[in-house]
């Protein structure tokens, strides 16, 4: 299992542990995360944005060109900011740390 830490915009913070292979968007949903993913990780959207710790940032494999173009669209980047559903969650990223941004919601909960 990979533990991952999610830190709300309000400085809440959830714990919470995934199966390796999943998708961090898939992880993030699971643990009551506000990403609505609303492509399903097509790439279509920029609904599941979050930010990546700092320490973490390096670890991942880079973001493809056609993610950078969907980040583009989304609120709040910064420059470890990342799709969490082109992140797939690996023994490598146990402890992750990743910001929800504020402009964050989940329309399917409201």
């Amino acid at each position: 299992m990979i533990s991952i830490r999610f830190i709300a915009a309000n400085g809440a913070i959830t714990e919470t542990e995934a199966e390796a292979g999943l998708s961090l968007l898939d992880a993030a949903q699971a643990a009551g995360m506000p990403l609505e993913g609303t492509c399903e990780g097509q790439m279509a959207c920029s609904t599941c944005h979050v930010v990546i710790g700092t320490e973490w940032f390096d670890r991942l494999k880079d973001a493809s060109e056609e993610e950078e173009d969907m980040l583009d669209l989304a609120a709040g980047v910064t420059r470890t900011s990342r799709l969490s559903c082109q992140i797939l969650l690996s023994a490598e990223l146990d402890g992750l740390e990743v910001h929800i941004p504020p402009e964050s919601r989940d329309m399917q909960r409201l």
